[in-house]
């Protein structure tokens, strides 16, 4: 497995892996309720992944294999927002998005950011929890499944960023 950055030609696979990752992994969030199902997939089409891989602001990976198959999808804002961590369902608990979760914590510390940021889901609430991040305030989801968890974790500079003076 290795992380790279996203292309603009990888959105729709992409796209793919959101969509399944949310529909196949995420029934204790979305219930297996369509009307809720479909405004969390709303969103995730091709042209709005190509869309965010673009934005400047945006910093988006994918964990591909040897076949340049990706694997799973991750974003953090420059801010030092995690908005994106998917994983395929075939390739689950395979250290996949604990490697690409700790990728996006490194670009987010090169940016200067002290903290990141994300809302998690209930089915990767003690996902973050075992990574460091800790809950925030408790607040309704945006599509009307369960509620959803506002985290942050500190972040620690590691020596070689410290060498080059970033924060």
């Amino acid at each position: 497995m290795q992380i790279r950055g996203a292309r603009v030609e990888d959105a729709a696979e992409a796209c793919q892996v959101l969509r399944r990752s949310i529909a196949e992994l995420c029934i204790d969030d979305h219930q297996n309720e369509t009307a809720i199902l479909e405004r969390w997939l709303a969103n995730k089409t091709p042209e709005n992944v190509a869309a965010w891989i673009s934005h400047p602001n945006n910093h988006v990976f994918v964990a591909i294999d040897n076949e340049e198959t990706i694997l799973a999808v991750g974003a953090v804002t420059s801010t030092g927002e995690v908005t994106l961590n998917y994983v395929s369902p075939d390739a689950r608990f395979q250290g996949i998005s604990r490697a690409l979760l700790a990728h996006l914590e490194t670009r987010a510390r090169g940016l200067g950011n002290a903290i990141c940021t994300l809302t998690s889901t209930g089915t990767a609430r003690r996902f973050y929890s075992t990574a460091g991040y800790i809950e925030q305030e408790l607040r309704q989801s945006a599509f009307g499944a369960a509620p959803s968890f506002p985290m942050t974790k500190q972040l620690t500079q590691t020596a070689s960023e410290g060498s080059k003076g970033l924060p």
